[in-house]
């Protein structure tokens, strides 16, 4: 095994050097170890792109290496301009099978064992080609044309015997006992890890799922199925930014997949909708400390009487109150002064904290300016016209809002005191307004 410490990937792509199975595992490997590794294999490629007429030998390379980077078309025209030998035909299969050519796959890698590629890794990769595409007694018998020997040290084998049980309904001891064979070999294999994942999904075992899906991608390519359901697990858990890391690590390599965009959408929503249960249930919990009667507090006869004499009763009312008001109340001195400060601060609180600001230093309203003629249509127009979310439509209604007029003189802190209304939802209004060139009010 070509050591990943060690690994020059420009120069392993780009050089003469030898360059087979051992070196593309070394090549994956890295790219699952060093997000660096992937600038390398990218400058590479450019630098065997760019280079002019190349030899079939620098093909079998730079489609070996589209192909890794998910390239897939790329890969399949270049290695059509190879050399013909067992890497470029088993390379050819598998950037096949992805585009869904699944006989022209099974052609390629049949070619490939007769090439001299691997067997058990040639059987595998037919099997999973055919399992994808529905045909599972022909997956089976792909399988079962190597023999036991042949198929004991290869991971890919097991993991795939494992994914066709599970497919075809087989009882879960058996597919674990697969599963257990591929990992015994390969313990970072990812397909292997990703199915281990799901078995513990489905009987509720979710940190031994998490462990499985995390370790899972560690091997380059992520998969999209691991993403999926690592991302579902964190959202159990309240973990909505992980979750979200996950469904754009899938959009970032499929920009229009369609449950990676909707879940990351939910995921915000109800990061938001956390959120604002969160800051609901800190707001109550102040309520109630700024509620407590300073008369449940060991204070000095002193400053009991002065504050009494103040009209302050509650926490509220001492938190509302600045340090200057107090110290201008006849006999209270810096020793009650410091009592009601250490008092205050028991519960998280401070003199002034919540004090309203004078009329002079009080910042003034946004003013609203009544829309021109010319602006009055677009200000009449129904709040559907906006084309908002759920979330966002149902907090304009609780609102009253029934038309753009109505919502662009409202401010963001107006509808942000809206429960279930949350960054998110704000943020969308805002897009959706300055579409039409205008603004909420105070924006």
């Amino acid at each position: 095994m070509v050591s990943i410490a060690s690994l020059d990937i420009r120069d392993l792509v780009t050089g003469t050097g030898p360059f087979g199975p051992t070196e593309v595992r070394g090549v994956i490997e890295a790219l699952g170890a060093d997000p660096a590794a992937h600038r390398s294999l990218r400058d590479a490629v450019r630098e065997l792109e760019s280079g002019g007429e190349r030899s079939p030998a620098a093909s079998v390379r730079l489609g070996v290496c589209q192909r890794i980077l998910g390239r897939v078309k790329d890969a399949i025209d270049t290695l059509k301009t190879a050399d013909g030998g067992a890497l470029a035909l088993f390379h050819q299969g598998l950037a096949h099978a992805a585009e869904g050519l699944h006989d022209k796959s099974c052609e390629l890698l049949s070619a490939a064992r007769g090439a001299g590629y691997d067997v058990a890794a040639c059987v595998a990769a037919t099997a999973e080609t055919l399992r994808k595409a529905g045909r599972l007694e022909e997956a089976k018998a792909a399988l079962a044309g190597i023999s036991a020997a042949e198929a004991a040290g290869s991971a890919d084998y097991h993991a795939s015997e494992a994914a066709i049980l599970s497919d075809a309904g087989a009882a879960q001891d058996e597919i674990v006992r697969a599963l257990e064979k591929a990992l015994a070999i390969d313990p970072g294999h990812a397909g292997a890890l990703f199915h281990m994942g799901v078995l513990h999904d489905r009987v509720g075992n979710d940190d031994e799922a998490v462990a499985c899906y995390e370790q899972s991608l560690q091997r380059y390519p992520a998969t999209v199925g691991s993403l999926i359901n690592l991302g579902i697990l964190y959202e159990d858990r309240d973990q909505f930014t992980k979750a979200q890391q996950c469904y754009k690590r899938i959009l970032e390599a499929f920009p229009d997949h369609p449950r990676a965009r909707l879940f990351l959408k939910d995921s915000a929503a109800a990061s938001d909708l956390k959120q604002d249960e969160q800051d609901l249930r800190n707001r109550d919990r102040l309520e109630q400390i700024l509620a407590m009667p300073v008369s449940d507090f060991e204070l000095s006869v002193r400053s009991r009487n002065c504050l009494q004499k103040m009209g302050i009763h509650t926490l509220g009312d001492l938190a509302r109150t600045s340090e200057e008001e107090i110290l201008a109340s006849k006999n209270f001195g810096e020793t009650s002064l410091v009592e009601i400060k250490d008092m205050l601060a028991s519960k998280g609180l401070s003199l002034g904290q919540i004090a309203t600001p004078s009329a002079a230093t009080a910042e003034p309203e946004p003013v609203y300016a009544e829309p021109t003629a010319d602006e009055q249509e677009i200000h009449n127009l129904p709040i559907g016209e906006l084309n908002l979310s759920v979330r966002a439509r149902k907090c304009t209604t609780k609102l009253g809002i029934g038309t753009i007029g109505d919502l662009i003189r409202r401010t963001a802190e107006d509808l942000l005191e809206c429960k279930n209304f949350g960054v998110t939802s704000l943020n969308e209004v805002r897009e959706k307004l300055t579409e039409r060139g205008i603004k909420l009010r105070g924006d």
